[in-house]
């Protein structure tokens, strides 16, 4: 599979073929590289909700936002708080959650925009990022899936609002983007009983000790088919966070003590 994600700079990834459907977009995940950021939180700590110094993560979200050419003061995040909540967002709300993560919008973890000059992102540490993109309406979204979120749907509930809000989910383009890979995310039955019998087939691998192997991409992926999303339209990365430990960050490999990658989607104006 073709990776859709691709190296700008040691700084970040972007979603390549989605820049070249429309130039103003900006679409991409970061990497742990290129930031001020001292050990545990090396290099590039885009996340003010870890142990890190605010002025390093600050600086380091500056630097992103010149490369984007979008500004930190139009930035919107939200709490995430492994919800199924999304919000469609607009220039009221920029700024939320960019300075402070006191200012985050609250139990939020979609995003949606259709208007430029706004940035909408979420921070991740090994749960999945969710892409949207419509090429027609030029609806914009970014989800945070970790396990709960994946188990509870948060896909399906950002193509619902995206349908509601006029968006043909046949025409929808997602991307699901750097996340641990299933060899390496052993879960117990806790986490495997809210899964339909479908999606056990398709996403479970039984491990030791009563406990199993889960491959969060593609039950995101059979989320979103079911939800009417073509299959030729979803792009699936090759990228594990557990194991690119030189690119990402790694909640499990890095036992909780770890920065935050960020995941951004947004118009220039």
């Amino acid at each position: 599979m073709t990776e859709p994600f691709k190296q700008s700079n040691e700084s970040y990834l972007h979603i390549d073929k989605w820049q070249k459907v429309n130039p103003r977009l900006r679409a991409g995940f970061t990497t742990r590289n290129g930031g001020l950021s001292q050990p545990p939180f090396d290099t590039l700590n885009c996340g003010l909700h870890v142990q890190d110094e605010y002025d390093h993560v600050i600086a380091n979200r500056e630097i992103l936002a010149n490369d984007l050419t979008i500004p930190l003061k139009n930035w919107v995040a939200g709490e995430q708080t492994h919800q199924t909540t999304v919000k469609i967002v607009s220039s009221e709300d920029k700024g939320k959650g960019a300075a402070s993560y006191q200012s985050s919008i609250k139990r939020t973890d979609g995003l949606l925009t259709n208007e430029r000059g706004v940035l909408c992102t979420a921070f991740f540490a090994d749960c999945v990022p969710l892409f949207f993109f419509d090429p027609v309406s030029e609806y914009i979204g970014i989800a945070h899936a970790g396990w709960k979120g994946s188990v509870n749907r948060i896909g399906g509930k950002m193509v619902q609002e995206l349908q509601t809000a006029g968006v043909d989910a046949a025409d929808l383009l997602v991307a699901i983007g750097p996340c641990i890979s299933q060899q390496y995310y052993e879960v117990d039955e806790n986490v495997i009983k809210h899964l339909t019998t479908h999606d056990k087939e398709k996403t479970v691998l039984p491990s030791e000790n009563n406990r199993y192997l889960l491959d969060l991409k593609q039950l995101n992926v059979e989320i979103l088919l079911q939800c009417g999303v073509l299959r030729n339209n979803i792009d699936v990365t090759n990228y594990c966070t557990f194991q690119d430990n030189t690119l990402f960050y790694s909640h499990r490999r890095d036992k909780g003590k770890t920065g935050r990658m960020l995941g951004f989607l947004g118009y220039t104006t």
